[in-house]
């Protein structure tokens, strides 16, 4: 077969490799097996370079269309169609693909007849990796776009061309790149000296021996000179041994990463610039907001009197992903938490308007006159609640599917488990949720926990954070298999969970809100406390576990009625190590959106154990 090597004096004649096999060889062959129970490969850093173009679609109805492509933190748009249902882009952009990074693609098409933002139509995502492994010539694909809400349900469908570069291919156009800039001569070639030259301005102190060798090598003729493609060639093939490359030779900028290759190879044609698909699609009047200081949008603290969007990344696909919230609600919120002004609200009868709210909404929703709301609640959170995850009819509303929320490694006991879904924030100590998160004045584990169950190993341990949006599953689950120690319910205020008013420093959500404190005894994670809290629309927690019982992680443990809440979950010192992707997140102050039953972090109270594969950094082989 092609895919074979001939081997020495064999005598048969084997047709040389296409070039997707030969690049599919190196691409296996540089990902190492890992130790453990699953068949998993550890990934490296660079793949290569994917392009992708979004040439057309084929839509249920006309308007003005416009396409979106993201990975990971990066979105780009195109331009946006003629009135039509046969919308035409021809539009490229070609991405830099780490084999530990992101792969998983979304494109998202909009369209455009709203002033401030456009309408989400249809999405559809690919898996790059998967291109990069598949031995076809025949890159150009027809996607089925589904129904925001429901993968169900298609909407249309979109022609696209992807496929993934050759790494060392990538490498040389870049390098011919920087060497067309730098031809002093202007004939194409370079002596000995314009080679050391070349060398010492790309930033890495060589030994003269080492450059004269390495002229040698591309000097195959031995002429005294190197054309463009020897040396492109030399370079390339160096830079995967030991990178000659730190600097750019014409402005002195460091090259720290691979995705400087992108300005130098990469059609620029889509536009770019963007964290999300949402922010991609607004239209001039969010421009203007943001123009105007009245709106921010970034990653980080939603703290200021200009916090408005709130974006957290996917674990599952690693892309930002932008919360929805009414821009009335947002506004509202701003105002009561993030001033002096709203400081004096909340001491003089705020506190006494958010509980009897609360109050009259919880009996508003509890009825069954409240089903008629739920369309309409549907179609506004429509990108992020998948109604094919619903396992009653709609009007019932109450529960996922089986098995739509595995459990992660579901018979070790030394495995926690994320707890909700929910926008995740991980911390290794109070210190640090203070820190990077929690603005209150008076933030504590004595004062969230009460005085007589903030044991000194609480005081020092680790601390989750489950954030509950309205539009989440609001059922919560056991993340740790034990014991229902006790229960402990401490009365006060309903303020939003909201990051806004979090990170706040006028307000102290956590401990000043009604709650109930839960101990979990352990043999792998010790004691575990479980803080339910109750929020603004969220006036009843109902459990389904009582004192005394013994839950299996995993486990249904209770529910908020009716919006969005928080569950927060501390380790004694030194008893779980988080995963690093989630911490790293946090570090950034950036929460995770995560699922129930998803792997939280493994106990560190057991010697000698074999660790665990990250999934986060494998991927699993047929």
């Amino acid at each position: 077969m092609g895919n074979e090597s001939s081997r020495g004096g064999s005598g048969v004649d084997v047709p040389e490799p296409s070039f997707f096999s030969r690049f599919r060889r190196r691409f296996l062959r540089r990902r190492s097996p890992s130790p453990g129970p699953l068949n998993v490969t550890v990934a490296e850093d660079f793949a290569g370079i994917a392009r992708i173009e979004l040439i057309s679609a084929e839509m249920q109805f006309k308007d003005r269309w416009l396409a979106c492509l993201s990975l990971g933190e990066r979105t780009y748009k195109t331009v946006i169609s003629d009135h039509t249902d046969k919308p035409v882009w021809k539009s490229e952009k070609k991405i830099v693909l780490e084999k530990h990074g992101p792969h998983i693609a979304r494109i998202s098409v909009f369209e455009t007849n709203r002033l401030s933002k456009n309408n989400l139509v249809g999405y559809c995502e690919i898996d790059l990796l998967e291109v990069l492994t598949q031995d076809s010539e025949d890159n150009i694909e027809v996607l089925d776009l589904f129904d925001a809400s429901s993968s169900d349900k298609i909407v249309g469908s979109l022609t696209i061309s992807c496929y993934v570069e050759d790494p060392i291919e990538t490498e040389k156009s870049f390098v011919r790149r920087v060497l067309a800039v730098v031809d002093y001569n202007e004939d194409g070639k370079l002596s000995y000296s314009e080679f050391s030259d070349l060398i010492n301005a790309f930033g890495n102190q060589v030994a003269t021996s080492k450059k004269e060798e390495l002229f040698k090598q591309a000097d195959k003729n031995g002429d005294g000179v190197v054309d463009m493609d020897e040396l492109a060639i030399l370079l390339a093939v160096q830079q995967e041994k030991e990178s000659l490359i730190s600097s750019c030779p014409v402005c002195g900028e460091a090259l720290e990463n691979f995705t400087k290759i992108n300005a130098g190879t990469g059609n620029q044609i889509m536009t770019g610039g963007f964290l999300t698909d949402r922010q991609a699609s607004y239209g001039w009047m969010f421009k203007l907001s943001e123009w105007a200081h009245f709106y921010s949008y970034d990653i980080g603290l939603n703290s200021g009197s200009s916090a408005s969007h709130i974006l957290v990344i996917d674990r599952r696909s690693k892309r930002l992903v932008e919360e929805l919230i009414d821009g009335k609600i947002v506004m509202s919120m701003r105002a009561i938490y993030q001033s002096k002004i709203g400081l004096i609200l909340i001491d003089t009868g705020a506190k006494e308007i958010l509980q009897s709210l609360s109050e009259k909404q919880g009996r508003k929703m509890n009825s069954s006159e409240s089903a008629k709301d739920i369309p309409k609640f549907l179609e506004f959170f429509k990108d992020q609640i998948k109604l094919d995850e619903i396992k009653y009819p709609i009007e019932h509303f109450k529960r996922v599917k089986a098995r739509v929320r595995p459990i992660a490694y579901e018979e070790l006991s030394d495995i926690a488990v994320c707890a909700a879904d929910s926008r995740l924030m991980a911390f290794k100590s109070v210190d640090d949720s203070l820190r990077l998160w929690i603005k209150g004045r008076k933030f504590s584990i004595q004062g969230l926990l009460g005085a007589d169950l903030s044991s000194e190993a609480f005081l020092h341990g680790s601390l989750v954070i489950f954030r509950l949006a309205p539009q989440d599953y609001h059922r919560f689950h056991v993340p740790v298999s034990g014991v229902i120690e006790s229960s402990h319910e401490i009365p006060g205020c309903l303020y939003t969970v909201n990051p806004i008013a979090v990170n706040s420093k006028y307000c102290n959500v956590f401990t000043e809100n009604k709650r109930v404190v839960s101990i979990i005894s352990t043999s792998e994670f010790g004691k575990v406390a479980f803080v339910s809290i109750g929020a603004t629309m969220v006036g009843s927690i109902t459990f389904v576990k009582k004192q005394g019982d013994y839950v299996h992680k995993g486990d249904e443990f209770g529910y908020f009625s009716f919006g969005g809440s928080t569950v927060i979950c501390i380790f004694e010192k030194d008893a779980i190590k988080i995963d690093d992707d989630l911490l790293t997140n946090s570090e950034r102050s950036l929460e995770t959106l995560v699922a129930v039953g998803m792997k939280l972090g493994i106990s560190t109270r057991k010697q000698g154990q074999e660790e665990l594969p990250s999934l986060e950094k494998c991927s699993i082989d047929a």
